[in-house]
């Protein structure tokens, strides 16, 4: 992918390591040291096949994940004026 643009903005493609958030039916994980392409314009991931199919894997065998985190959430609708 080196030297593509992004499908959305146009922007050039680095390599590096990422926190991956990937979703499989209807589970959300996130995946630590995630080798992608990432514009350096927009931020969007990508991956390469290899990789795609191994995060797929890794979520196929998600009750065997033992490390979970939590985040606030709010509600849109709260913010108030």
């Amino acid at each position: 992918m080196k030297g593509d643009r992004c499908e959305f903005c146009g922007g050039e493609m680095e390599q590096r390591r990422v926190l991956a958030r990937f979703r499989y039916k209807a589970q959300t994980f996130y995946i630590e040291n995630v080798p992608a392409w990432v514009c350096n314009k927009c931020g969007e991931q990508y991956f390469d096949a290899p990789v795609y199919k191994r995060l797929e894997r890794i979520a196929q065998q998600g009750e065997h994940i033992q490390k979970t985190i939590s985040f606030p959430l709010a509600e849109f609708d709260m913010a108030i004026a």
